[in-house]
């Protein structure tokens, strides 16, 4: 009995202590009733949807990198400070990651995928059929599609669109820069099939103009120095297109032209920039937005995709490059802006 009366006041012992320690102490916090929520991306949409929109861009460049951030400015300004997420990536020039990044962008099933450059929009087209695609900084969408007869129209879930500026033009503007040259040479990456349409189109226009042409191609970065320095050996003139390789590889292209005294016509600004005497600039942030309202269209429901044509840019701007110019004792043409 005496035992039994010793178990029985140590476990109220025991309970007394657990109790008051259970009392000292200090209780969670409940929510304040004033405290601000937490922010979110609330839309202010009707439909109360948010919309997600996944950006593949092949690789970091001035002009690439305009177009994402044109887009990304529009389309916000279009439906509404925290109506739209952008999940943007970058491939930094490597094919296959585009097409995990394009697949990433499916698993998260996303509203619409902008994909920057003709890797990027052939990545995005074999990861899905079903989620809208706008591809902007495409040189000629058959080309990147693989399309016979293209007739503006890609269809099923892809548009978007070109920076190609006219070709006809660009070849006028070597007889115009250049009209004592006899030698043309055009440099180019043979990975990029929009390259190829370029130097093989601008070369017709060329021998028109009564030049002799010749096609230089390297494959990568690694061996664009030795076939650059044979271009310039063998050219009293160049034309490079526009091209994403040729843009990440200026540094390479100009000194070798500056010491050959071989000037450089551009297919586009960012490239002119580093290494070109001239060129017909489009605006990369305005082919942006542009791209920009062909989203808004889509995801509104207001336009259908399929059907929707391939968007240009609405004017072109002739460039030169001062600094180049000054290097290689060049005058500048009437009717020239300068770059910057």
């Amino acid at each position: 009995m005496k035992k039994l009366l010793a178990i029985l006041l140590t476990a109220c012992m025991v309970l007394a202590l657990t109790a008051c320690a259970a009392s000292n102490a200090p209780a969670a916090e409940a929510p304040k009733a004033d405290a601000p929520a937490a922010e979110t991306n609330a839309p202010a949409t009707e439909d109360g949807k948010v919309y997600k929109v996944g950006i593949c861009q092949l690789v970091q460049h001035v002009a690439l990198d305009a177009a994402t951030q044109g887009f990304m400015d529009r389309l916000t300004e279009l439906l509404g400070e925290g109506n739209v997420t952008f999940d943007y990536q970058n491939a930094s020039g490597d094919t296959a990651t585009c097409g995990t990044i394009a697949n990433a962008f499916v698993a998260d099933d996303v509203d619409l995928i902008m994909a920057n450059a003709t890797a990027a929009l052939q990545a995005a087209a074999a990861a899905t059929a079903d989620i809208p695609i706008l591809g902007t900084s495409i040189t000629e969408y058959g080309v990147a599609m693989d399309i016979k007869d293209f007739n503006g129209t890609v269809g099923g879930n892809i548009s978007g669109t070109s920076d190609l500026a006219p070709l006809d033009v660009q070849a006028q503007m070597v007889k115009d820069w250049f009209p004592d040259a006899k030698n043309v040479g055009l440099l180019y990456c043979s990975a990029e099939a929009n390259s190829q349409y370029q130097v093989d189109t601008v070369q017709k226009y060329l021998e028109d103009l009564g030049y002799t042409c010749k096609q230089y191609s390297f494959t990568d970065s690694n061996d664009m120095l030795a076939v650059t320095q044979t271009a310039a050996d063998e050219s009293d003139v160049m034309y490079v297109p526009t091209d994403n390789t040729l843009a990440s590889g200026t540094g390479i292209i100009d000194p070798i032209c500056q010491a050959a005294g071989v000037p450089v016509i551009a297919g586009e600004e960012g490239i002119c920039d580093g290494c070109g005497v001239a060129t017909l600039s489009i605006s990369y942030y305005d082919l942006g937005v542009k791209t920009a309202e062909m989203a808004y269209d889509i995801l509104t429901g207001a336009a259908d995709i399929s059907t929707m044509p391939i968007g240009y840019a609405d004017k072109q701007t002739r460039k030169y490059n001062a600094r180049i110019c000054d290097a290689l004792g060049i005058t500048p043409l009437e009717g020239y802006e300068p770059i910057g």
